[in-house]
């Protein structure tokens, strides 16, 4: 018995072996037809980010030479390596002035509080026009998404204007006698404002289309066995668009975190946002290391909510794998 079973598990490896060398050529065609039509794209994210991002992170811990001589040549208040690694003196400046953490602080804060009212208002428009439908539900959807096609600064004139202590939502109080009318013109909520504005487009987008993909069957059956709207929403149509919720959670905070033209414009002078804070470090203080060093915290605050993104799409691959098994 033992020997049939092992004549026949060697008769299987045989026939793998001869199946894997039958196939082999093939394989390797597909792989490499694969590599070339992947190479080109690789090569342009590996000469324009790849290459500038290794470039400055080597400036930030003081390596002046090759690529960053040039720049090395004409910045102020730089910190040149002192070790073989370089050095974190650069860091220790930025991470430590009053003027960056003030920046951190309302980078964060506009961040999460337009996060929050994106998604809020994206999903309250997405259920909508997927409960209710209709004429109604589809021109409050075409509204919704209109910000898409107009360019942010012109938005963000239109934000600054609005708001001024000049502009039309002050006159209109003041004709019906509200003097204190709020004046979000170079105030953080203003920004915030100019956030939400920007990026409910896309938040009403993806969320709609993931509540779109919903089968009706779902929410009939629901409604059949007595569920309320609320129930429908909260056990039915929410567990479904996970995976829409956490894409447009994690690409509105990125998007946010690294924004300049709302915050430039339409934002107080200081404190600014990070985007804002370092431009100025570079144009203004001629202080490339540093704006690199705030550059480096932007990017390591949007690889965190990266993360999440990519552990959630892994996640749900996994539960699609372990359904179609």
């Amino acid at each position: 018995m033992s020997g049939t079973s092992t004549t026949g598990t060697t008769a299987g490896a045989a026939d793998g072996a001869g199946t894997r060398r039958r196939r082999s050529p093939a394989g390797a065609r597909t792989g490499a037809v694969g590599a070339l039509m992947v190479l080109p794209p690789l090569l342009v994210v590996a000469l324009f980010v790849g290459i500038p991002v290794v470039s400055g992170v080597l400036y930030t811990l003081g390596h002046f030479g090759g690529l960053n001589s040039v720049i090395a040549s004409i910045g102020l208040h730089q910190h040149p390596a002192d070790h073989w690694w370089g050095t974190l003196a650069a860091y220790r400046e930025v991470l430590t002035s009053d003027t960056f953490l003030r920046s951190l602080t309302v980078t964060v804060e506009v961040t999460l509080v337009s996060v929050v009212a994106v998604f809020a208002l994206g999903l309250a428009v997405a259920l909508y026009a997927r409960l209710s439908g209709g004429r109604t539900a589809r021109l409050v959807t075409a509204l919704a998404v209109t910000p898409l096609f107009l360019p942010a600064v012109i938005g963000s004139y239109a934000i600054l204007t609005f708001y001024a202590g000049d502009g039309a939502l002050t006159t209109m109080a003041h004709a019906v006698g509200w003097s204190s009318a709020p004046r979000l013109s170079y105030t953080t909520w203003g920004v915030i404002v100019g956030q939400v504005w920007t990026n409910l487009p896309f938040a009403v987008l993806v969320l709609t289309s993931g509540l779109a993909a919903v089968p009706d069957a779902l929410i009939e059956a629901a409604r059949d066995a007595g569920a309320r709207p609320a129930q429908v929403v909260l056990r039915v149509l929410l567990p479904m668009t996970s995976v829409p919720a956490v894409i447009t959670a994690t690409f509105t905070t990125i998007a946010v975190l690294g924004s300049f033209t709302v915050p430039y414009l339409v934002g107080p002078t200081a404190p600014t946002m990070l985007g804002v804070q370092l431009a100025n470090a570079f144009q203004s203080f001629n202080q490339p290391q540093q704006s690199l060093v705030m550059a480096v915290v932007v990017f390591a605050l949007a690889s965190v909510v990266g993360v999440a993104y990519v552990r959630s799409n892994v996640r749900e691959a996994r539960r699609a794998a372990s359904v179609t098994r």
